[in-house]
This record gives structure tokens, C-alpha cells and sequence, in this order.
């Protein structure tokens, strides 16, 4: 949150207060950054919207996935859980599809996502995608990584 406040990355997020994502937001709020979180009218007393942020409450996760993706420029997949990893796999289907093509940057703290880019290969392996599946995901170590990923995948935008 810090890195993206001082490179003026301003963060798209879920809304709530929780999680990684919630402590990122936070961390680029009191750095001064900008950010912008998307929450449904459902998750607000189960997960709390974190304050001093622009956000916006919607009806659903449909509306909430929508409109983080029109905000964003690009899609960082911290670890997580269930909901980060079905997050991570529509936009994915969408890059395979053509309909976008904003950088997927996979944040690998400590091999946590390495099993998620076992079994793409093991898609690719068995005939059931072609390489440009894995090729899609920029797994990356380090947030210094992430940033660096993101402005190699914006420099092939332009070319």
C-alpha cells in the first residue's frame, strides 16, 4: 500500500476493512494514496468498510466485480482465499477470451499461489489450454516485483 502511494497507484479494491486487502488499502490511505473500494450492501456489517477511502456500495458481487474491473488498470492477486482465487479465474477466462488485456500480476509470497500455477501447466499438459494460459499470470516473488511487472506489461500495451 505504501509502494503503490508513493509510485501514485491508486488501489481498486474490495471495501471491506478485513483481510490483506483491507490492511493494503489502509497502508496506502495513511501514506496518502488513493483509493477506491467496491463493496455489496451485504458485506458491510460482516466486514466493515474502512474509512477514509472513496467507496461505493452496490447490490451484489456481480455489480462488485463490474465495476472493480472498469476502475482498474491492471488486477494484483494477493493471497487469499476462495473468493480471491474465483476473482483471479474470471479475469483470467476474460484475458483468454480477448476481452481484456490489463496486466494479471500473481503476488507468490512464500510459494502460496505456486500450486494454482502447478495445475495451469497441468491444463496446458494435458491439451486442455494452450501455453498462453500460464503466459496470461505474472507470478511474482516481492512487491518490489509486482510494480516492475506491471510496468514491463505497460510498455508492451504501448508497443
Amino acid at each position: 500500500g505504501q509502494e503503490a502511494a508513493k509510485r501514485d497507484c491508486r488501489i481498486v479494491y474490495g471495501g471491506g476493512k478485513l483481510g490483506l486487502m483491507g490492511a493494503t488499502a489502509g497502508a496506502a490511505r495513511d501514506a496518502g494514496g488513493r483509493v477506491f473500494g467496491v463493496i455489496p450492501d451485504f458485506l458491510v456489517e460482516l466486514e466493515g468498510v474502512l474509512e477514509g477511502v472513496d467507496h461505493k456500495i452496490v447490490a451484489n458481487m456481480h455489480e462488485r466485480k463490474m465495476l472493480m474491473y472498469e476502475e482498474s488498470d491492471a488486477f494484483l492477486t494477493l493471497p487469499g482465499g476462495i473468493g480471491t482465487l474465483e476473482e483471479l479465474i474470471e479475469v483470467l477466462s476474460w484475458a483468454r477470451l480477448g476481452l481484456h488485456r490489463k496486466p494479471l500480476i500473481v503476488l507468490n509470497i512464500n510459494g502460496f499461489w505456486s500450486p494454482l500455477k502447478e495445475l495451469l501447466n497441468h491444463f496446458v499438459e494435458k491439451g486442455l489450454a494452450d501455453r498462453e494460459l500460464v503466459n496470461d499470470l505474472k507470478f511474482v516473488d516481492s512487491v518490489e516485483e509486482v510494480f516492475a511487472a506491471a510496468e514491463r506489461s505497460a510498455v508492451r500495451e504501448r508497443a
